[in-house]
């Protein structure tokens, strides 16, 4: 399974022959200037909630590459009012896809559509198949109920956490969030876009190497192979 980190939160997963998206945000982000979104190829794009910077260019993605959209139930029936293609799930619930399993788990975090519309409950997806197994928290607090993971779910051999604060849980919880979870190889997202987010990166690798923990800070573009 490949990761490529596109921003924000969003990453490109590459995995059993097909190719993935969540929570793209890419014309919106300075710092993700030099992707072009007409040339991103998907067969799936997976939106952990409506907020614009999740959101903001999966429509055209979907759009160029007659794409099905997974997300929460309200989330997908909006996009398919605009004729797209969905999957719509719920906290709690999985499915098994030709890519691999989703489970949908809970985040603690709002969510709106941007035109204002009830984007449903926010959430995260473990994926899961023959190749890896990984954990997209979305934008989360820190929850107790990240406990369950390692109790419904194949063990995690990589997790992506948020760790800019203010929106978010910060880094000092996504520790905590990784006990939780039981995985020590986490790579951090929703960071450094807005004056808000921004953070100091040698603080938050020396406190995960000081409890013994991998994090990955990727610059846009930056591959990770699981």
């Amino acid at each position: 399974m490949k990761l490529t980190f596109l921003g924000q939160s969003c990453f490109l997963i590459e995995t059993m022959g097909k190719k993935l998206i969540i929570d793209p945000m890419i014309k919106s982000n300075p710092l993700a200037s030099e992707i072009k979104v007409e040339d991103i190829k998907v067969d799936y794009v997976l939106l952990t909630h409506g907020h614009y910077d999740h959101v903001a260019d999966a429509q055209q993605i979907a759009t160029n590459n007659d794409a099905i959209i997974i997300s929460n139930f309200e989330i997908v029936g909006w996009y398919e009012q605009k004729g797209l293609k969905g999957h719509g799930m719920n906290l709690g619930g999985k499915f098994k896809f030709d890519f691999g399993m989703i489970k949908y788990v809970v985040g603690i975090h709002s969510s709106m559509l941007p035109d204002g519309t009830y984007g449903g409950a926010s959430g995260g997806f473990v994926i899961s198949n023959d190749e890896a197994t990984i954990y997209f928290a979305g934008d989360t607090a820190l929850t107790m109920d990240m406990q369950l993971i390692p109790k419904t779910c194949p063990p995690l051999d990589l997790a992506v956490l948020p760790v800019g604060d203010n929106f978010t849980m910060g880094y000092e919880d996504a520790i905590i969030a990784s006990d939780f979870i039981a995985c020590d190889q986490i790579v951090g997202c929703h960071f450094d876009t807005f004056p808000p987010i921004k953070i100091d990166h040698e603080v938050v690798r020396k406190a995960f190497k000081d409890q013994n923990k991998t994090i990955i800070l990727p610059q846009i573009g930056q591959e990770i192979t699981v």
